[in-house]
């Protein structure tokens, strides 16, 4: 229930699958649309600002695009945006995880860390593989570590929800939301810090603050999302 791992076997066309990167540090999102093929959103070292090579030291910024390298097949196609990569690749050695979707509550809070599972419900595989490859072919996204990332792309294709145009500003979701929630409730559990309380009490309080949060910045719980047709968002290009 908490890890998520599962076998290549297991796998169905239409999955939202991750995994873990540099020691559980971030998780990289891809939709498997079957015959081995994975579809995901991936930075590009020359992108300049906001991607994560430019935020991490050098030494693991090198180890990061190391882990990167791609099979033959693969290195051919296009190397950043939206690109179809074999799961090896996407994998790079580590180990094959899948999204939950329709979670409960209690679920969704027990998974501490953000990025692995929604109280949204997925639409059906040929919705979500068609999603998936009509973006493959026609969009021209370009990764922003936290407003335009894998996993913001990869929960789109699977629910079709995407930030409301006109204006409206983009939500932090997921584990990009998972940092600054737990900073928010740090903050507002200050108090009882400074006054001193007891341990139990200032940790029941944070985790509190921290999974309520969690819950107001899933998908689900956003009123200013709503579903969007992948043609017509092709068209704005914002997810």
């Amino acid at each position: 229930m908490l890890t998520h791992r599962i076998n290549k076997e297991s796998l169905q066309p239409g999955d939202h699958i991750y995994c873990w990167r540099l020691g559980f540090l971030y998780t990289d999102h891809g939709i498997y649309i079957g015959d081995d093929k994975v579809i995901h959103l991936v930075r590009s070292c020359s992108e300049g600002e906001g991607t994560l090579t430019n935020i991490l030291p050098k030494k693991i910024s090198s180890r990061l695009a190391q882990s990167k390298q791609r099979c033959p097949a693969c290195a051919e196609s296009k190397q950043n945006g939206i690109i179809c990569s074999c799961l090896n690749c996407f994998l790079a050695g580590n180990a094959l995880r899948r999204f939950e979707y329709g979670v409960n509550a209690a679920i969704f809070i027990a998974k501490v860390r953000g990025g692995t599972c929604t109280q949204a419900v997925s639409d059906s595989a040929d919705v979500v593989i068609h999603r998936a490859k009509y973006l493959l072919e026609y969009a021209t996204l370009s990764y922003k570590l936290f407003m335009n990332n894998s996993e913001e792309f990869t929960i789109y294709c699977k629910t079709g929800v995407a930030v409301a145009g006109c204006g409206t500003p983009a939500v932090l979701k997921g584990q990009a939301a998972a940092l600054p929630s737990f900073l928010l409730a740090a903050w507002l559990s200050a108090p009882l810090h400074l006054s001193k309380g007891n341990g139990v009490c200032i940790a029941a309080t944070l985790f509190g603050v921290y999974s309520s949060l969690r819950c107001i910045l899933d998908i689900r719980r956003n009123r200013d999302e709503v579903k969007v047709i992948v043609e017509d968002l092709v068209g704005n290009e914002r997810l």
